[in-house]
């Protein structure tokens, strides 16, 4: 494999750019692409990412372009960063050039209409390349200044998730290998969901007694959710599941949570997404996983309330209020 060789990264969100710093801090070769020219160049000059990773020195040595040719150059190894809605789009525009690479997919999502995962986003594109999924608790803002990060990479090649452990790992940056790569994937997007609904509770004023019970009931919808897609039920009790559900719930950082706190608060969607450039995740895969748990029969409670207030237009006190009336049940039922 060529784990040790430079990294291609396409995405310059926050989180690419925090996954660039973290690789050219475990001494590997790095170029980010950016879908924007012009912004590339600002980067380039300014050594700073201001849109999505104010405050935070870009070395040198890291590549930045818009360039497809020019990204590709070189690059033994690609890192997908993209924001799953987009992920498509950008495979296509580089076409073959990204063959004979293997990847590493970062992106927490699933596609609308599709359902798909980015991973297999990305296998419809290059089916013979080994594929990985990175996931866990790991804010863009602490990434970037260094701040101790543990997360998982999965793969069904466990000789490449072994490599990228090896190759990648560093003193603040720590990287655990787990097999079950749609368990982890799945846990990395699942949580943005009830995140969103977190934010909505923060919103609210419910308090600190509703919002454990959310999340804590948020994690088994992730886990029925992710058992009935052949993923193993104790992935969700790890760093790609509880880990980041519960940094992306309670994080001043995270976009999701902030999003539900301004929908619980009175503001519209449609107002909220046209006030911010950075994607909130949770919102699209909401949508996807409402449409896929009803395709499958499966109750997703906290899924279904919260398509209800994106979609379809209920308060969110009354989305609350129905979870709280459902009829009683013992609390393992279901698990």
């Amino acid at each position: 494999m060529a784990v040790e060789a430079p990294v291609l990264v396409l995405g310059d969100g926050g989180w690419g750019t925090a996954l660039a710093l973290a690789l050219h801090r475990a001494g590997r070769e790095v170029c980010v692409w950016s879908v924007d020219p012009d912004y590339a160049g600002e980067v380039r000059r300014s050594r700073e990412n201001p849109r999505f990773l104010p405050g935070v020195r870009i070395p040198e040595a890291i590549g930045w372009t818009a360039d497809r040719d020019e990204a590709v150059e070189g690059a033994g190894l690609v890192l997908s960063v993209v924001p799953t809605q987009f992920l498509r789009r950008v495979l296509e525009g580089f076409g073959a050039r990204l063959g004979g690479r293997p990847v590493v997919s970062a992106t927490k999502g699933l596609e609308r209409g599709t359902l798909r995962r980015p991973s297999e986003i990305l296998r419809e594109f290059l089916p013979e390349e080994p594929v990985a999924v990175l996931s866990g608790p790991s804010h863009a803002e602490e990434v970037a200044h260094e701040l101790a990060t543990s997360v998982v990479v999965a793969s069904e090649d466990e000789g490449f998730a072994r490599e990228v452990q090896e190759a990648w790992s560093s003193p603040s940056f720590r990287i655990y290998t787990r097999r079950d790569l749609a368990g982890v994937e799945l846990g990395g997007a699942l949580k943005n969901v009830i995140a969103v609904a977190a934010g909505i509770v923060d919103g609210l004023g419910l308090g600190d007694n509703a919002k454990a019970a959310l999340v804590s009931r948020g994690l088994v919808e992730m886990a029925r959710f992710g058992a009935a897609e052949g993923a193993e039920r104790e992935t969700f009790f790890g760093l790609s599941g509880a880990g980041d559900l519960i940094v992306t719930c309670y994080s001043r950082h995270s976009r999701n949570r902030a999003v539900g706190e301004r929908i619980g608060g009175g503001e519209t969607l449609e107002a909220i997404l046209a006030s911010t450039g950075k994607v909130a995740e949770g919102v699209w895969t909401c949508e996807a996983l409402h449409t896929a748990a009803r395709q499958r029969g499966l109750e997703l409670p906290i899924t279904a309330a919260l398509y209800a207030v994106l979609f379809e237009g209920h308060s969110p006190a009354e989305a609350c209020r129905a979870l709280m009336e459902r009829p009683a049940r013992p609390e393992e039922e279901g698990l």
